[in-house]
């Protein structure tokens, strides 16, 4: 099946205080989304369509839209343009350190399911608290996954799922949440914390200096 992957870039940046949108922040000497669009390439995935800001469409030097107001509806725009693709991957260029086997890994874990989100098991304890922050209940966390990207979908799975309201859309911290809403069953797949979200300036230290010392590797 003909696979595309939908590459989340977007994002302001403002919580990393960035003077640019986070996915061209420069990261180990290079704009922090090539380093997804290099794991990509390395996975096989030969088709790539950047959700960029307005303004910023050819950047990447790879196929690009408008992002939209949120995450999802800029997941929207790019499925729409990846056209004949029967199975997506959608990444956050804000992990620059996936590694290429996780591409392949969620892909083949769509044998049997809608979805299939890498997610790192959760070791601390969680508890939950109401707004007066009193603790109601500690979790099992032995249930519990902190989920990542990449995620990967059959394609009239996604399409399904974000033809929602944008108050829908707005709600949704991740796609998978979508598939799950429209009663679509998603699978886990393995990763490690190692594949983290940049966010914040120490993120971003961290990240450059995880990705400089894998370039000597």
């Amino acid at each position: 099946m003909e696979t595309a992957a939908l590459l989340v870039a977007a994002g302001s940046g403002e919580r990393l205080g960035a003077d640019r949108p986070k996915a061209f922040v420069a990261l180990a000497g290079r704009p922090m989304l090539e380093w997804s669009l290099a794991a990509l390439a390395a996975a096989g995935v030969g088709r790539v369509v950047v959700a960029v800001p307005p303004g910023f469409e050819g950047a990447p030097g790879a196929e690009t839209v408008a992002g939209g107001q949120t995450r999802s509806e800029s997941v929207r725009n790019a499925l729409a343009a990846a056209r004949g693709a029967e199975r997506v991957v959608v990444h956050d260029a804000a992990r620059p350190l996936v590694r290429p086997e996780l591409f392949a890994r969620c892909l083949e874990a769509l044998d049997g399911a809608d979805a299939a989100v890498a997610a790192a098991a959760v070791t601390d304890t969680v508890k939950e608290a109401g707004p007066d922050r009193v603790v109601q209940r500690t979790l099992d966390r032995s249930r519990l996954w902190a989920i990542q990207t990449p995620q990967a979908f059959r394609r009239e799975a996604l399409e399904r799922a974000l033809d929602v309201p944008a108050d829908v859309l707005a709600r949704a911290t991740d796609d998978a949440w979508l598939v799950e809403r429209a009663g679509g069953r998603v699978v886990v797949v393995p990763s490690t914390p190692a594949n983290f979200k940049v966010t914040t300036p120490h993120d971003l230290q961290v990240a450059d200096l995880l990705l400089r010392t894998r370039g000597v590797d």
